[in-house]
């Protein structure tokens, strides 16, 4: 299973296919970035090209406001909580899993 540094587990994403590849793939620029006139998910450039971690697994601000931030304006706030703590339990059991 591939891993996303935000902790989306990729093959089990809708949107994989449009990806055109993971976030390390794609050095953390999915197709969507540049919808909100961004260059990198700030998740990737936070956790990998700043902190050096491949996921947020390890980072010990997880959930840090980043996520609360970055959301699909298209969910709702309780579908983005939840995806929140969704990603944070996967990454977690990521850990445990090693």
């Amino acid at each position: 299973m591939y891993l996303s540094p935000c902790g989306v587990k990729c093959k089990e994403c809708p949107l994989a296919e449009k990806c055109g590849g993971t976030c390390h793939d794609l050095a953390g620029a999915p197709f969507y970035v540049k919808d909100f006139g961004l260059e990198v998910c700030p998740i990737y450039d936070c956790a990998v090209n700043k902190r050096g971690l491949e996921t947020c697994a390890t980072c010990d601000e997880l959930p840090c406001q980043i996520y609360s931030d970055w959301r699909d304006p298209e969910m709702t706030d309780q579908a983005h909580l939840d995806s929140i703590t969704e990603r944070v339990k996967t990454l977690k059991a990521s850990l445990v899993a090693r």
